[in-house]
């Protein structure tokens, strides 16, 4: 009779153990591929979220005259009558190799304007960007239509005695309030914002820029890539990462992946120990037929190859099993962990043989030993069971 043969009769004879071994590995394998899952998922519905809420890069043209401090960082001089940055940076940023992980590109234009005998930071943006960037904004009114509308902060408002829906004379154009934004501690509030082409038009610096704000997705490329190849399109910039909220951003994508870890290693154990006292006491039952093996001819690689046979089969089993049950339950559970309790849910097929490996090395490695007990048992001691 084929060793293989003899093997799987046994697994099918001995049906409650078969299925208490299969189900220790397949509890293990089933977390496992749940928490890398769930993992993957949750990591990149964080990330995404979190790069969308704000810049992590603030670029500056190395040329400076005039100091500007936007959003709590200090940008340095800002140039407004040497070189600055110009729309066609814009074009340059977009053939960058990760140009992929720019989720948004917002490029500004600042101008100090009199209104009303107070100085005030004018900022041309492109609204479109600008609403996508700072979703924190709470605007009363509407937002801006361009090229007409302007969007006052409060500070300002309250200063210089603006209400919605009035007009404001900005050299010699008529523009209108259709927002006021109302943001407690943010320095936008001290700020009035236009159309980017009109402030272009309004201070005749077509296609000049002051800086440009990206909000880069740092998930799957480090800040530090992004950062040197922007620096190497744009000689001529300060290209600078917000270090501070990048690090937040990555510490918190990467908590969940230390918990998954720690989870998966304390299954992985379990199921070792699951499986090695399920062969070791199997063996135990089995001396009998072992020593019968053994009197009839065969050798101690024969009856290793028999046990092993039968745990590589059962792991095999329990691996594929325990991959579409991790998949199944991870859908299930990730509406209730991810961010606003929605995700798009995305699953690798490279998870499957990682499952099946998994199951096959805890299966292998925890029944060795009780293994090589078995073929190395004395046939003298085993007929003492007949």
């Amino acid at each position: 009779m084929k060793i293989y043969s003899i093997a799987f009769q046994s697994l099918r004879r001995r049906k409650t153990k078969t299925i208490f071994l299969i189900i220790g590995l397949f509890l293990s394998v089933t977390s496992v591929v749940t928490l890398i899952t769930e993992s993957e998922n949750i990591n990149r519905s964080v990330a995404i979220n979190l790069d969308e809420f704000g810049a992590n890069i603030i670029i500056t043209p190395k040329s400076d005259q005039l100091m500007i401090n936007y959003g709590g960082l200090s940008l340095g001089e800002v140039s407004f009558n040497n070189s600055q940055l110009s729309d066609n940076d814009l074009q340059k940023i977009n053939t960058i190799k990760n140009r992929k992980n720019l989720s948004i590109i917002a490029p500004k234009l600042f101008e100090t304007v009199n209104l009303k005998g107070k100085n005030v930071l004018i900022a041309g943006v492109r609204f479109s960007d600008e609403l996508k960037l700072k979703k924190w904004w709470v605007i009363k009114g509407k937002s801006p239509l361009p090229p007409n509308n302007i969007l006052v902060g409060s500070n300002t408002a309250e200063a210089l005695r603006i209400k919605l829906n009035d007009t404001v004379s900005i050299n010699e154009q008529r523009l209108v309030v259709s927002g006021i934004l109302s943001n407690p501690g943010s320095q936008d509030d001290g700020l009035i914002f236009m159309d980017i082409f009109t402030a272009q038009t309004l201070f005749r610096k077509l296609s000049k820029l002051s800086l440009i704000e990206i909000a880069a997705l740092c998930y799957d490329c480090p800040i530090e890539d992004i950062v040197s190849q922007t620096s190497s399109v744009l000689p001529t910039a300060n290209v600078t990462p917000i270090k501070q909220n990048i690090e937040s951003k990555m510490m918190a994508v990467h908590s969940f992946e230390r918990f998954s870890l720690g989870i998966s290693l304390v299954m992985l154990v379990t199921s070792f120990l699951i499986v090695f006292a399920n062969v070791n006491s199997s063996i135990t039952e089995r001396t009998k037929e072992i020593g019968i093996f053994k009197s009839v001819g065969y050798r101690n690689s024969h009856i290793l190859q028999i046990i092993l046979t039968e745990v590589i089969a059962a792991s095999l089993t329990a691996g594929l099993l325990g991959f579409f049950a991790g998949i199944s339950a991870s859908k299930l559970v990730l509406p209730f962990l991810s961010m606003h309790g929605l995700s798009s849910f995305t699953y690798n097929f490279t998870t499957l043989p990682i499952a099946v490996l998994l199951s096959l090395f805890v299966g292998i490695t925890a029944c060795i030993y009780p293994a090589i007990k078995a073929s190395r048992l004395d046939p003298t001691v085993a007929f003492r069971f007949i």
